[in-house]
């Protein structure tokens, strides 16, 4: 018995696996009907067949030396650096009344103020190739990706770690579908129990891909709950910084070597600061030039924060409309010549080389 319903169930693949017609009309109709256990083999089988492909095509990270730009060593590229909506907002562009000079800008081609959500790069170099480890994949991911992954010889994506399950950290996973249909066969995931918790119902099906149908080309994603305590992604100690993003809403900034990433942020517990001790560069929260929101550093706050951690750089990261690069920017300048402070606004695709 088990014989034959394992031909049947091929028979059915092979059917299935035929050429598709051109009428979505006629696609529907050539579907035939699985029972539960040929349902389950016909996903296990087309999964298969997308790793097997995946690996011919170009194989896992490790594979990919050659086809990804020389680094020599250690950087971190900055994939986003503006707000959930991103800039420059279209009720700006589209205000007939009231011009936003910010956005205004945001529109000319290479202008600093054009900014997507949050998300930083790190790459490091291995003998087997370059390891492209990726903080968070907001619902902008996609469109960072097709700016900077070309521009900069980026093709793999070793891995995802998660600081939060708001939109602009997780809204881009179902994106990650083009590299593991197309570069490599799966992407880690690192996330909190408790944005985990959220993944299961906002991404379902990536994270039980059981209920898909046959030969559907979803993200295959590998979950590693992570806690609040030091973890290794690709030979990398990433130690936790746990944060508020509002009231009572748990944020995880990450240090890696002597570079502290806190994203999202309106408090850091006591607890947190000995984490931040002897930091080389710090990459900080800061919405908007006046004041701190509910959920975010403004910039006086971040630097505030600045001056208590030390750190010997700090590049601002998140920043809202109401901030403008060169104008900021000039204003931090004074602060080094004042106080010794090397602060400045980031901006989408600033490559800094790091060591670890």
């Amino acid at each position: 018995m088990f014989y034959c319903a394992e031909f049947l169930t091929l028979s059915k693949m092979a059917l299935f696996a035929r050429p598709a017609p051109s009428s979505p009309i006629q696609i529907t109709r050539s579907i035939p009907s699985f029972s539960l256990t040929e349902r389950i083999s016909i996903s296990r089988f087309f999964h298969f067949k997308r790793i097997l492909q995946a690996s011919l095509r170009s194989g896992p990270a490790s594979y990919e030396s050659g086809a990804q730009a020389s680094v020599e060593q250690s950087e971190i590229i900055f994939l986003g650096t503006g707000t959930s909506e991103g800039i420059p907002r279209v009720s700006c562009l589209t205000n007939p009344i009231k011009k936003c000079p910010v956005c205004s800008k945001a529109m000319e081609p290479g202008n600093k103020n054009r900014r997507l959500n949050t998300s930083l790069l790190i790459r490091v170099p291995r003998p087997s190739g370059i390891c492209n480890i990726l903080i968070d994949a907001g619902k902008f991911f996609y469109h960072s990706a097709l700016k900077w992954f070309p521009t900069y010889g980026i093709r793999t994506i070793d891995a995802v770690v998660i600081t939060h399950s708001h939109a602009d950290a997780i809204g881009g996973l179902d994106d990650l579908r083009d590299w593991t249909n197309n570069v490599q066969p799966h992407v880690p995931i690192y996330t909190a129990e408790r944005d985990f918790e959220v993944m299961k119902k906002t991404h379902y099906y990536l994270v039980d891909n059981s209920s898909i149908i046959p030969g559907a080309a979803v993200s295959e994603l590998q979950f590693n709950i992570i806690h609040e305590r030091p973890f290794i992604v690709h030979d990398l100690q990433f130690t936790p910084l746990p944060v508020w993003h509002g009231s009572n809403y748990r944020s995880l900034g990450f240090r890696f070597g002597k570079i502290c990433y806190i994203s999202d942020v309106s408090e850091i517990p006591e607890e947190t600061y000995p984490l931040l001790e002897d930091c080389e560069l710090v990459i900080m929260d800061a919405l908007r030039p006046d004041r701190s929101s509910s959920t975010h550093f403004g910039l006086p706050k971040a630097l505030e924060e600045v001056r208590k951690i030390q750190p010997k750089r700090t590049l601002f990261t998140g920043m809202m409309h109401l901030m403008d690069h060169d104008k900021v920017n000039e204003g931090l300048i004074k602060l080094k010549e004042m106080e010794g402070l090397d602060v400045q606004l980031s901006f989408d695709g600033l490559r800094v080389p790091i060591t670890l």
